[in-house]
């Protein structure tokens, strides 16, 4: 039953990390006050279709300081996690982002990653070398090595109150990993299990029909001349 439950384990990671599935990649990151004094959390979703160059983005937050004004994707700050660099996405503010509130959720309408207008000027300039293109390959590549955060500004922190740098999830390397790792762990206790039952002699008693099972536990017709001298 053990065994079983690991196989079936083993089949979905595999399943999950397949190419047919590798088109669509998903970010998330905790949102907490970038500002001394500030309040406030939150999180944010943000799914990207490496196919359909689209990205959509889905935020909620609560307890803010002011009331929010703008929000966006900055992107790439010089090191992972830390520091702060201009707007990558959408200029002035994402689309339909409520402002007035302390409190509350967005979903993003779907963003056209090969329109110039998706991202600042600055951002195709300084990171896309001036194409959409290169934009949208700049803040891929933001988003995966964690030098890209998405924050929400306020009335009373107009440079942002809270933010999150985001991170894939899960990683690829990792998922792979544990599929690998999981198959590896059935294979290993089923190996176990046969030999046990093999110097037992319980293979003679279940599973007759188990051609591996039969095969390991039936002596020898060699050995069993042997025995007689």
């Amino acid at each position: 039953m053990k065994l079983t439950h690991f196989a079936a384990v083993a089949t979905v990671v595999f399943l999950v990390a397949t190419p047919s599935q590798a088109s669509v990649i998903t970010y998330k990151a905790s949102l907490s006050p970038e500002a001394p004094g500030a309040s406030g959390s939150g999180f944010v979703t943000v799914t990207y279709d490496l196919t359909a160059h689209t990205l959509l983005i889905a935020a909620d937050w609560m307890d803010l300081s002011g009331d929010t004004t703008v929000a966006h994707i900055h992107c790439c700050t010089a090191s992972p996690g830390l520091s702060t660099v201009g707007v990558a996405v959408y200029p002035s503010t994402l689309p339909g982002f409520p402002a007035g509130v302390t409190a509350g959720t967005y979903l993003s309408p779907l963003f056209d990653l090969t329109e110039l207008s998706t991202y600042t000027v600055a951002f195709v300039t300084n990171f896309g070398g001036g194409t959409a293109a290169g934009a949208e390959a700049a803040l891929v590549a933001g988003m995966t090595n964690g030098t890209a955060y998405f924050n929400i500004h306020t009335s009373k922190y107009p440079a942002g109150e809270i933010r999150g740098f985001l991170q894939q999830v899960p990683e690829p390397a990792t998922l792979a990993l544990l599929g690998i790792g999981l198959a590896g762990l059935v294979a290993t206790r089923r190996c176990k299990q046969l030999a046990t039952e093999c110097l037992s002699g319980s293979a003679y008693s279940s599973r007759a029909g188990d051609p591996v099972r039969t095969r390991l536990a039936r002596p020898s017709a060699m050995n069993t001349r042997n025995s007689a001298f």
